[in-house]
């Protein structure tokens, strides 16, 4: 609804001290950005985000995807302002091979990747020979291999840092077969291997949890803290502070410290 009001009126007000004048001015004032998330707890956060935002001026309309790849590309044609959903390495290899120009202003959550399976307990359970699903992006990929190093499974060549693939494999005593698939496949991939290492927020939407249901789960400190990123050129904009705050904001880790218990963490 639009509300009009005429040159007495606003005069009138001002002279009895009321603050209409400047709650229009506010309320013409506030910033609309297109937040880019993938579907799940980084889109539920963002609607925590949401009132907080709104009460520093900033209308957020959430956009969300289904895959890892089209929140940057997006981001970096325009389409986007914002987008909240990957960690650090990703986002350096994704600038890398893409030359986006995103930027990192601020960190968000962690998500420890897990390792699940429907046919076995434990991990000591799968066969020798057992097929594993694991992302096929090379940040996530990666981090799944350093996952299985870090639990004695496999042995990865010297020197690969956070950048390892299966062919640096050199020590796999259960000649365990590494299927590489697109991260938001690995989940329904259950019913077809021995196991599968899924992202967090891939293994919420299938009702999975990860505190109770991974049979091996990553240490939480590390490099991939997930985080806020812009383009290059908007990183100081006089909206990226207050996003950064509300997002950051006491409220919204309240609602993620109550909504997943454990699984996903606050990282500021």
């Amino acid at each position: 609804m639009t509300t009009f009001i005429d040159r007495r009126t606003l005069l009138a007000g001002a002279a009895a001290g009321l603050v209409a004048a400047p709650a229009i001015v506010r309320a013409q004032a506030r910033t609309a950005l297109r937040v880019g998330v993938t579907a799940g707890p980084h889109a539920q956060i963002l609607e925590a985000v949401k009132p907080v935002a709104a009460a520093r001026g900033l209308d957020l309309r959430i956009v969300e995807f289904s895959d890892y790849i089209l929140p940057n590309a997006a981001l970096a044609g325009g389409d986007l302002d914002v987008n909240s959903y990957q960690h650090k390495p990703f986002l350096d290899q994704q600038n890398a091979d893409r030359k986006y120009g995103l930027v990192g202003v601020g960190f968000t959550v962690n998500f420890p990747i897990g390792v699940y399976s429907k046919k076995h307990k434990s991990f000591a359970e799968v066969p020798a020979g057992g097929q594993v699903s694991i992302p096929n992006d090379p940040t996530n990929g990666a981090r799944a291999l350093l996952l299985f190093q870090d639990k004695g499974i496999i042995k990865l060549k010297d020197g690969v840092g956070l950048k390892p693939t299966v062919a640096d494999i050199i020590q796999n005593e259960k000649r365990l077969r590494f299927i590489e698939l697109e991260a938001a496949q690995t989940a329904r991939s259950l019913d077809d291997v021995a196991a599968a290492v899924i992202n967090t927020n891939y293994a919420l939407s299938v009702g999975l949890n990860p505190g109770r249901d991974a049979i091996l789960r990553e240490d939480p400190k590390g490099p991939y803290v997930n985080l806020i990123a812009v383009r290059e050129a908007d990183k100081d904009k006089p909206w990226v502070k207050p996003f950064v705050e509300s997002y950051q904001s006491a409220e919204v880790k309240a609602f993620i410290e109550r909504t997943f218990q454990g699984s996903v963490l606050p990282s500021w």
